[in-house]
């Protein structure tokens, strides 16, 4: 067990937390919600940064990483949308696109013994779904359609990242095929 998944480990931890702080009874409960999202944001960016800078990459950190940031953001979704800020079908999109993700990033693992390491379009994602999340947290009053609008914009980046990783996994397999 290194560093960068200890983190990815306290991120799994901070799951739960986010959900009891956000529906917490209290003025300032959005506050601390966002407090506690942007803690595991800022774990996220320091435990892959860790990993690739000390060379500390592992099999494990490569499951527990996005595991981590999937079922947090999964978790803030839930709770925006359980809160009325964003319509239930933005959870369904981006539910579905996160299962499709998993199940091929399973699929991936078992006839290759590997997965696909996140791309720069899987990171602007995660940072882009992170700002439009803690915005609609800490600024739960916003107007529907502007919160429909900037959640439809995250999803819409989400779903390039979803293709971009296809994309990535059929060259992946193409070139093993190619292999002797």
């Amino acid at each position: 067990m290194n560093l960068p998944n200890l983190l990815s480990l306290l991120r799994l931890v901070m799951v739960p937390v986010f959900a009891m702080v956000f529906f917490r009874d209290d003025p300032n409960a959005h506050y601390w919600a966002a407090g506690v999202y942007a803690l595991a944001f800022f774990t996220d960016i320091a435990d892959g940064w860790i990993a690739r800078h000390f060379n500390q990459i592992t099999r494990l950190g490569r499951i527990l990483d996005p595991l981590a940031d999937k079922l947090m953001t999964l978790t803030v979704i839930l709770c925006i949308t359980i809160a009325g800020i964003i319509p239930v079908w933005a959870v369904v999109v981006f539910f579905l696109k996160e299962l499709l993700m998993g199940i091929g990033a399973l699929v991936m693992y078992r006839r290759m013994d590997d997965v696909i390491s996140s791309n720069w379009l899987g990171k602007a994602s995660t940072g882009g779904f992170f700002v439009v999340c803690a915005a609609l947290v800490l600024f739960p009053q916003i107007p529907s359609t502007w919160a429909t609008v900037l959640i439809s914009c995250a999803l819409a980046l989400t779903i390039a990242a979803l293709i971009s990783y296809v994309v990535q996994y059929l060259q992946v397999c193409a070139h093993k095929r190619e292999l002797p």
